[in-house]
């Protein structure tokens, strides 16, 4: 088994602590740790360190090698630019085809929080186990628990593949985030999952099907693949991600291919999207306020969240918001508009406000 680690985003509605430098995953937004010395954590015992891949930029590189110097240095693979999925799990793919070409992939994000990792690695092990018998491209599926509105959706039909104890389900449909209707709908059908943006194959089912669905994407891989650990391979991948399209896997492949399958997974788990999914998680005192730093002093205010370290903040009357302060900047927001932070970053960019990014 090799596991490509997805750790290139760059976590805008976790402004202001998540900059171009140290975005999301490189910060300890919930508990110790960062996110992806987490994510990596929990593979350890699944997977030897030699077999964990990190994909990334240039910005992020130092920052990661500082953080895992458990990986090998040539582990960690740099992007030129950012392509979306579809490029960085097609370079991730040539690149461990070089290991070995007919293994086992595992895609997985490096900014989601995942309790019960022991359950986590079983998940993982069962999906492994079909990928090697079978030619699917294996999603991993979360139990919806309330119906949210910030995750996609897997529908999945009574077919089912099963090697040993893993059970998958055949795929019927994607489906987008959906409005709360909606969601309740899903939730009460009982044959959808949240849709966790991991992934299990072989890799040669998977450049079977970037072939298919993607091959302007899978011409410019081949061509990368004819130069790696040449001098020019570095120039050559550069010149590829200037031609191809911006796209995600699952609108390129997964939502196309015929031989999608889900199985499910019974760990906890939250892509932690905003500021608000992280009040979710913390405790909350009398008023449902979860309070960061200091001793802060409330009167008649609730449902907020407040990261102020250092200072105590002391406020009337306050009604769902978010206070997030770090040394050079202060957010305040509604904790219902806190998708709406990266639209406040793309506002600064446009203000060219660089040392703020």
């Amino acid at each position: 088994m090799l596991v490509l680690i997805m750790a290139g985003g760059a976590g805008t509605r976790f402004w202001p602590k998540s900059r171009e430098r140290r975005p999301k995953q490189l910060l300890p937004i919930v508990g110790e740790g960062t996110m992806l010395q987490n994510t990596v954590q929990r593979l350890l015992p699944l997977v030897p360190a030699e077999n964990i891949f990190v994909i990334s930029n240039q910005v992020q590189y130092a920052g990661i090698v500082e953080q895992l110097p458990v990986l090998p240095v040539e582990n960690i693979i740099v992007e030129p630019r950012p392509k979306n999925t579809a490029a960085c799990i097609g370079l991730g793919a040539i690149l461990l085809q070089q290991r070995d070409p007919n293994e086992v992939m595992v895609v997985l994000p490096a900014d989601h929080l995942i309790d019960d990792d022991a359950v986590f690695r079983e998940t993982l092990l069962n999906a492994s186990k079909i990928a090697a018998e079978e030619d699917v491209l294996i999603t991993i599926g979360i139990q919806p628990t309330y119906p949210a509105t910030g995750y996609g959706y897997i529908q999945f039909s009574d077919s089912k593949i099963s090697v040993g104890p893993a059970t998958a389900y055949r795929v019927k449909t994607f489906a987008e985030k959906p409005n709360l209707d909606t969601a309740r709908s899903f939730l009460d059908s009982g044959d959808f999952l949240w849709n966790s943006g991991i992934f299990v194959w072989r890799l040669p089912v998977i450049m079977a099907q970037l072939e298919e669905h993607l091959p302007h994407h899978y011409d410019g891989l081949r061509e990368i693949s004819r130069y790696l650990g040449t001098p020019e391979q570095n120039a050559i991948i550069d010149r590829v991600y200037q031609q191809i399209k911006s796209i995600s896997i699952d609108y390129g492949v997964m939502e196309k291919a015929k031989n999608v399958v889900v199985l499910r997974g019974q760990f906890h788990w939250n892509d932690l999207g905003s500021w608000d999914e992280v009040y979710k998680l913390l405790p909350k005192d009398q008023d449902y306020n979860a309070l960061g730093g200091n001793h802060h002093v409330l009167l008649d205010s609730n449902g907020c969240l407040i990261d102020v370290p250092g200072k105590t903040v002391a406020a009337v009357g306050l009604k769902d918001l978010m206070i997030v302060e770090t040394e050079d900047a202060l957010l305040l927001c509604p904790r219902s508009r806190a998708q709406e932070v990266k639209d406040l970053v793309e506002l600064i960019k446009r203000r060219k406000l660089q040392h703020l990014l």
